[in-house]
């Protein structure tokens, strides 16, 4: 069983980019080489920025190319909770930008021809227990009225014509969400930004930011010090302690993902006939959908615990047998990837991006959206980093502070056996 990601594994080889000469200033650093950063510095070199990008391994190793290769539309919260929390206008500009954020994959795709195969292929939430359906029923009527996102409901009965699966009780489509290959995503949206004039140093972690003279900012590197006029911090779930006042605002919870061998064509259409991207409603849930070769990933949080290889493979085998409790018809279907990695949500469950009040930007707690509000977000705050904070959708924004907590999340563990109680019982 190989524990490298399936999408780095099954990508082209990403260049080596280490060992080069650092610049002695930049415009723009950019500290974190997954789907944040290089979003940012793309965008920000096309706007004629100098820009560079250091980044502590490969581009893509954190997060970026560790995750279920999903463009979903939607927030982490309920619609009429997004209300009550922002007011109807605001909350429905937080949630458009869902929407935006999967346009502007595909848009940077088609610009930049990268071969990631993205495909509107719809996301389908399935329903763990009828109350559940009941609840999906209620969120259809208030997407439709309050956000104008039009879906469609499917119950248990037609279920079967979208999964090969009797463990629900219907779902929710949504038409507008995108799979993709994240790893060919990431390895070319960086050869992008290389050829947009970006300076890449991969294997340099950044250790610090501090002002310089006249109000710049110089950021310490494990190879040396780069003078910089401003500096965005990407690094999200991975933020390490040499940045505790970001580590602080979020708190990183492990998820694990398995795929398995080759299904073939047949038995492939016969678990998920029209390639969705499916994610259940459990609170301790699980999110799948085929690989482009017919293979399936399925991911969940499984354990709650750090991703280290000892780890991954104990959270394997708890996502193997509980995707053969799924679908009984691969109980002798070999698993031959398996691999973890972290994903930062703040206490609110939604994206924060800003600049303290030191001038530093960030972009961070994306709640298992990344892929498309990463992106995005190194969009918007190029745009805001040139001077129009009003495109930030959470500008203004705080990050709630979270009791007790200094940036290790010492309580996962008990949170993990509430949310398993909750689903064994509701």
């Amino acid at each position: 069983m190989k524990t490298i990601p399936f999408w780095i594994d099954t990508a082209d080889p990403f260049p080596d980019r280490s060992g080069k000469p650092l610049p002695e200033d930049t415009d723009l650093v950019v500290v974190g080489g997954g789907l944040t950063g290089l979003s940012t510095a793309l965008h920000a070199a096309r706007k004629g920025a100098r820009v560079t990008l250091v980044e502590k391994g490969q581009v893509g190793s954190g997060a970026s190319a560790r995750n279920g290769s999903m463009c979903n539309l939607g927030f982490t919260i309920g619609v009429r909770q997004a209300i009550r929390r922002y007011g109807l206008e605001r909350a429905r500009e937080i949630y458009n930008s869902y929407g935006k954020a999967v346009d502007s994959v595909e848009q940077l795709v088609a610009e930049e021809s990268i071969d990631c195969q993205f495909r509107r292929v719809g996301r389908l939430g399935v329903a763990y227990r009828p109350a559940h359906f009941a609840h999906k029923q209620a969120q259809q009527r208030d997407l439709a009225r309050y956000f104008g996102h039009e879906t469609e409901l499917i119950g248990k009965a037609e279920l079967r014509s979208e999964i090969g699966s009797d463990a629900y009780h219907g779902a929710l489509l949504d038409p507008l969400s995108a799979g993709l290959h994240v790893g060919r995503y990431v390895r070319g949206l960086a050869d992008a930004a290389e050829r947009t004039g970006v300076e890449i140093h991969e294997r340099n972690a950044a250790t610090g930011v501090r002002r310089g003279p006249g109000g710049r900012f110089q950021v310490l590197t494990e190879r040396g010090v780069i003078d910089a006029g401003q500096v965005m911090m990407a690094t999200d779930a991975y933020t390490d302690t040499s940045f505790p006042w970001l580590r602080r605002k979020q708190v990183c919870v492990g998820s694990f993902i398995i795929v398995t061998e080759p299904l073939g064509e047949e038995l492939a259409r016969e678990i998920i006939p029209r390639g969705r991207l499916v994610v259940d409603s459990k609170n301790i849930g699980h999110y799948f959908r085929l690989t482009p070769d017919n293979r399936l990933m399925f991911g969940g949080r499984a354990r709650f615990a750090p991703s280290d290889p000892t780890s991954d493979k104990k959270s394997g085998a708890v996502l193997a047998r509980e995707m053969r409790e799924v679908f009984p018809q691969l109980a002798r279907t070999e698993v031959e990837y398996v691999w973890g990695g972290s994903v930062g949500f703040a206490m609110d469950r939604v994206p924060h991006a800003g600049q303290t009040d030191d001038g530093v930007y960030y972009s961070m707690g994306y709640a298992g959206h990344g892929v498309q509000m990463a992106t995005y977000m190194g969009r918007v705050m190029a745009e805001v980093m040139d001077g129009h904070p009003e495109v930030n959708p959470v500008r203004g924004l705080a990050a709630p502070r979270i009791p007790l907590y200094n940036g290790t999340a010492w309580f996962l563990p008990f949170a993990g056996a509430y949310y398993r109680t909750l689903d064994r019982i509701r």
